[in-house]
């Protein structure tokens, strides 16, 4: 069992994770379509969010490990798709690229209305303030929100 001093920074750190995803969906909201990497960095927010919920009934350090791996698995995300979006390294090639995987697709492929409005690529920048794109602002937030969690632990 936790302290209560432990669980209130927890959860401290799930807070964040609700800022953060709820400034994504903010941004989405103001008419910035999130691309599929940005979809994959709010999942493990969401994780993290429960996580710190679930401790107001199991105060336990796993729970508080299990925020700590989602807010850290957002980071990783975050700095890939960062990665991705700085040509440092190829993304998956479903929302990257040069449109070269068009070749081949039939007339009835290409017209179809069964996909999404707008096709956000993963390997392009759609913000950025001072020089950090969204995904790199998340990796550096969730990874000071996965090092919060851990931190709950020596309390």
């Amino acid at each position: 069992m936790l302290s209560s001093k432990a669980v209130r920074t927890a959860q401290a750190a799930a807070i964040g994770s609700v800022i953060l995803l709820a400034g994504a969906y903010v941004f989405q909201a103001l008419g910035y379509a999130p691309c599929q990497m940005c979809l994959w960095q709010r999942y493990p927010h969401m994780v993290a969010i429960l996580a710190g919920l679930s401790l107001v009934v199991l105060p336990h350090r796993l729970v508080v490990i299990l925020g700590a791996l989602s807010a850290f698995g957002t980071a990783i995300i975050g700095g890939f798709h960062s990665g991705v979006e700085q040509k440092w390294w190829n993304g998956p090639s479903s929302c990257t690229g040069n449109g070269s995987v068009l070749n081949g697709l039939s007339g009835q492929d290409l017209l179809a209305t069964d996909v999404i409005d707008k096709l956000v690529m993963c390997d392009e920048i759609s913000w950025a303030i001072m020089g950090l794109s969204m995904p790199t602002l998340n990796a550096i937030f969730s990874a000071i929100l996965g090092t919060v969690w851990l931190l709950s632990l020596r309390r």
